[in-house]
């Protein structure tokens, strides 16, 4: 049974991971191949590919040192397809890890809603602190970055459990304290704010980055849901 799962969880993974990758590439690695012209030699900005609302947005799954020339670039897209297939596995692992641990199974119907909430908590609640990234755009402390993400991920997940899953008053309002803590004691921002890349670029690769995301959550949850439920019908029935 258990095999089962995680096939169909790395399956979905997959799926969603291809159908997002041209769009990734119509959408956002413009503005990262924008970004990167803004770059230093030294890569002045910050160790973008090391920080981890990168890791789990897949607006930065690019080929790192790839050339920034225009026209189809085989290097840049098969890197950024092997990146999104690896983190669409994650993606739908974590999802199918959640459902199993709180038991509530993912099905065609509900998969989106799962998909939205795997959002939510990894992506959704991160960014209103920091905000997706383009490369030689300024940044705090990595080690401290990484350790507010964190906490704002374990908050929210418990926060977003409390208000889906209990009923009572006093589970919601602590659920409802538990997403507001993080963004009430504040994202770590670096002292200098200024950078070579025009704010205009900045804003809508940080909307077309998330957007690119909810898209790759929602098809992970929906095609988890889909490949759980014919896969529960292929199994023999009791008799």
């Amino acid at each position: 049974m258990i095999v089962r799962y995680l096939f169909a969880a790395l399956l979905a993974g997959i799926l969603a991971g291809v159908v997002i990758t041209p769009v990734q590439s119509w959408k956002t690695t413009p503005l990262i191949l924008a970004a990167e012209t803004y770059e230093t030699g030294e890569g002045g900005g910050h160790d973008h590919a090391a920080s981890l609302p990168s890791l789990v947005s897949p607006a930065h799954a690019h080929a790192e040192g790839a050339p920034a020339a225009e026209g189809f670039d085989a290097a840049r897209v098969s890197g950024t397809l092997l990146a999104n297939l690896v983190i669409g596995a994650a993606f739908s692992l974590l999802l199918l890890g959640a459902s199993l641990l709180l038991g509530h199974p993912i099905t065609a119907a509900n998969g989106a809603l799962w998909g939205l909430a795997g959002f939510a908590v990894l992506s959704l609640a991160p960014a209103l602190g920091l905000p997706p990234e383009l490369p030689a755009m300024p940044a705090a402390d990595l080690e401290a970055r990484q350790l507010w993400w964190l906490a704002t991920v374990a908050l929210s997940a418990g926060g977003l459990y409390l208000l889906a899953f209990q009923a009572s008053t006093a589970a919601r309002l602590l659920g409802l304290a538990l997403l507001l803590v993080p963004h009430l004691v504040g994202a770590p921002h670096p002292a200098e704010i200024a950078s070579p890349v025009p704010a205009t670029l900045a804003a809508e690769f940080a909307v077309a980055s998330l957007g690119l995301s909810v898209l790759f959550w929602v098809l992970v949850g929906a095609f988890a849901g889909l490949i759980l439920d014919r896969d529960r019908r292929a199994l023999p029935r009791p008799a």
